[in-house]
């Protein structure tokens, strides 16, 4: 008689369990802290974190280049910022201001980039370095054009928003500039005889 073999897998860390278990718990952040939210507000934070979990696991699970998904994380997490921050307060003076809606652009420049790329990590470097400059452009021109607060607040939240952002696309451009380099290299090397 003849024994089927186990398959042992060795343990790993709840990587998954964490990370929707945590987007759970900053679902219910407001609710703990006795927001007003209204249900529309839950709704509508629920599918955003829906969205951001389902893009950071697609990510994850296209590519094992631990450099190419951490430039994943970072360009889903910072865009998932931009577009939360920009709801909730704007980024140019309060968040019913229709200048605000440039920063809307940046994130298609992000998107349509990666899809024209196809998500290749040599091409997403370029795609991350050109958001990073349509965010300094977009700040720019609304604190240029005075769409920003007033004074000394308006040179704050335009110098925030680009700094914060424009750093995290270009940590993100830096991720995948590795992960292009690794797989330059695996490409070209050649077997051991």
């Amino acid at each position: 008689m003849e024994v089927p073999m186990r398959t042992v897998r060795r343990p790993t860390f709840p990587w998954r369990l964490l990370g929707w278990g945590g987007l759970a718990a900053l679902l219910l952040l407001p609710w703990a802290a006795g927001a007003p939210w209204t249900p529309a507000d839950y709704g509508f934070a629920a599918a955003m974190f829906a969205a951001l979990g389902g893009m950071i696991e697609l990510a994850v699970r296209t590519s094992g280049n631990p450099a190419y998904r951490a430039g994943a994380i970072v360009a889903i997490g910072t865009a998932f910022l931009l577009l939360w921050s920009n709801a909730a307060v704007g980024l140019l003076g309060d968040g019913d201001n229709p200048a605000n809606a440039m920063f809307l652009i940046v994130l298609a420049i992000a998107i349509l980039g990666g899809l024209f790329v196809r998500f290749g990590s040599a091409g997403m470097v370029r795609v991350m370095q050109g958001t990073a400059l349509a965010q300094l452009l977009a700040g720019t021109l609304g604190w240029t054009l005075g769409w920003a607060a007033p004074g000394g607040q308006g040179v704050y939240e335009v110098t925030l928003g680009v700094a914060l952002f424009g750093t995290l696309w270009l940590v993100a451009a830096g991720c995948f500039a590795r992960a292009a380099r690794h797989s330059a290299q695996s490409r070209t090397a050649s077997p051991s005889i």
